[in-house]
């Protein structure tokens, strides 16, 4: 007979409610960006409805006024994360309205359109509740911030946007990595989803650097016997992303990586290189099954 762990079941029943709640405040907030003129997710399920001023459609079509859905699908978004990324005792108890405030705050002021303007209107405590929602150590100062960094104050973390397509995502200062984003193809994300379906967190995040060390890797700078002097910096003139390429195959970083994994398997652990072996095989299988490159 089969026994399941208890704890792993929940593991994954947690993990699952966080990609639900993720993608369902991807795609409300894409819309929201969307009438801002902007890009939201390349993956998220955008509704029908495009204008932001007049929901009679919406009654009708049985979709809630967009205004309504910001505030619902923080709100669902935030309870799942007291498990995760608020489950801290340092989350201030009211975080959940406070930000969730200053969300509907920004969609009736049109703060997507001008992000910037709209965080100098704040108060102290409400850019307080900005900074607690991201994590910002530090005080946010309105007039250092890039235009993405701005906006991205003002989505919640799981939706937040690469901008300017560099392949970082900025949130005030401060820049991160992850796979997917916000451009990452629809195609894609859907193979990674199947592929790391009840993975352990840490083993994912260490995937989901390796997909991104392109980015990384295409700004370190090298002497004439290919030693790394210097990397160009997030904001750097030159700084490039070579995963917007026209050409850019996921199916052949999978290939890629396997065939990293044999030339050096004389020199990994069998158990890490059956389990990494295994996993970018699934996922080029899952990526050529959903149609993606």
């Amino acid at each position: 007979m089969l026994k399941i762990d208890g704890r792993q079941s929940g593991v994954m029943t947690l993990q699952r409610a966080r990609l639900a709640q993720d993608k369902n405040v991807q795609s409300v907030f894409s819309e929201v960006l969307q009438n801002a003129g902007r890009v939201g997710y390349a993956s998220a399920e955008v509704s029908e409805t495009t204008d932001s001023t007049d929901h009679s459609l919406d009654v009708a079509g049985g979709i809630a006024p967009l205004a309504d859905r910001v505030q619902a699908s923080w709100d669902s978004w935030y309870r799942t994360e007291l498990l995760g990324r608020y489950a801290s005792k340092e989350a201030p108890a009211d975080l959940g309205d406070t930000f969730g405030n200053v969300l509907a705050k920004a969609y009736d002021a049109g703060a997507y359109i001008e992000p910037k303007s709209f965080l100098k209107s704040l108060s102290e405590d409400e850019l307080k509740a900005v900074q607690n929602a991201h994590w910002l150590a530090d005080g946010i100062q309105v007039d250092s911030l890039t235009e993405e960094g701005a906006l991205n104050l003002l989505i919640p973390p799981a939706a937040q946007v690469d901008l300017n397509r560099d392949g970082l995502t900025q949130s005030g200062a401060a820049y991160g990595i992850r796979f997917p984003d916000s451009t990452t193809p629809a195609t894609v994300t859907a193979a990674w989803e199947q592929a790391t379906d009840g993975m352990p967190f840490e083993q994912r995040m260490i995937y989901e650097l390796e997909m991104k060390l392109p980015v990384l890797f295409a700004n370190f700078i090298t002497d004439a016997d290919g030693r790394v002097v210097s990397s160009r910096a997030p904001g750097h003139p030159d700084f490039v992303n070579p995963m917007t390429a026209d050409d850019y195959s996921y199916v052949k970083v999978t290939q890629d990586w396997m065939e990293h994994l044999d030339y050096f398997k004389n020199q990994i652990d069998p158990d890490r290189y059956a389990r990494d072996m295994d996993f970018w095989t699934t996922f080029q299988q899952d990526l050529r099954d959903n149609g993606a490159a």
